[in-house]
This record gives C-alpha cells, structure tokens and sequence, in this order.
C-alpha cells in the first residue's frame, strides 16, 4: 500500500496548482480518500474528502468553493485543484487513505 503525492510547488497569491496522488497497491474507489495540509507550527487539518459510501465530498470551510478534489479510477489517481490560493494555504499537502498517508507536497504562496 502506497501513496505519493506531488504536484507542489510556489506560486503567487491568486494562482493555482493541481496535485496528484498515486495510489499502488490497493484500489481507491473501495475506500474515502482526502486530502490534508500542515502549515509550520499548526497541526494537520483535514480539507476535502470524497466519502466511499456514498460518494459525497467534503471541504474544509478555509478552502471551500477554491479547492475541488477529483479521483480518477482508472488511473487509481486522486488530485486536489486549488484555485484563488491564498499564502495561509501554504503548507506540506497529503492524500490520505484509510491509515495510508502519503509523502507530502509542499506548497507555498507568496504574497
């Protein structure tokens, strides 16, 4: 089981950036899969999943209506599309599966 997140990077406030996350190992369709971020100094924070059950997605309040999770099957891929960033969404991003969590992405934002 493996994850691998990349895609991060520095951009200026009002761009985007899209990052990827690899799955291996295990299909990501039969499990609810996320994506999280730690800024320096503050703990991890879940922003944006896609419930396995029923399909639902979920975004944290700071990221919504910029932020749009997506999953291909069948590149049994996820990704995160982040639009209007702003530099408090800088951060390590990671996908996360079940207990799975992958090597983070580093995003950074200038002003």
């Amino acid at each position: 089981v493996q994850l691998q997140a990349y895609g991060g990077g520095l951009v200026q406030a009002g761009g985007s950036l899209k990052l990827s996350c690899a799955a291996s190992g295990f299909d990501l369709d039969d499990y609810t899969i996320g994506w999280f971020r730690q800024a320096p100094g503050k703990e991890r924070e879940g922003i944006s999943c896609i419930n396995s059950k029923d399909g639902k997605i979920y975004y944290g309040d700071s990221v919504k209506d910029r932020f749009t999770i997506s999953r291909n099957s069948a590149k049994n891929m996820m990704y995160l599309q982040m639009d209007g960033l702003k530099p408090e969404d800088s951060g390590i991003y990671y996908c996360n599966v079940g207990s799975a969590w992958g090597r983070g992405t580093l995003v950074t934002v200038s002003s």
